[in-house]
């Protein structure tokens, strides 16, 4: 991410199946170099969880991009994992999917 306004955390992991997918057991980044695998979120001025990366021996596995609608419902999921098509969702401001299509 280049935006210079994103806060940057480290996680072990996330959870759930319903997106934003939500990032656990936050750890320092002095804690990186004993870990094989960590996740890097980005969050915006506001808290809210703009993307993350799923690292994995030092490649990025697993990336996803979040925007939101002024309500706060998410508005746009861009998706890509290692040696697949990416994937762009997008909802509308009750959270219900519009479509699905791969990202040009």
């Amino acid at each position: 991410m280049t935006d210079t306004a994103q806060d940057c955390r480290f996680f072990v992991s996330y959870t759930g199946v319903k997106l934003p997918l939500r990032l656990v057991t936050a750890i320092a980044p002095e804690q990186l170099s004993n870990r094989n695998t960590f996740i890097r979120g980005y969050y915006d001025a506001a808290g809210a969880l703009t993307g993350f990366d799923k690292v994995v021996y030092g490649e990025i596995e697993l990336t996803h991009r979040y925007s939101y609608h002024p309500n706060g419902t998410l508005r746009r999921a861009d998706i890509v994992m290692l040696d697949e098509e990416p994937a762009t969702l997008n909802f509308d401001e009750n959270g219900v999917a519009l479509t699905t299509q791969d990202a040009a």
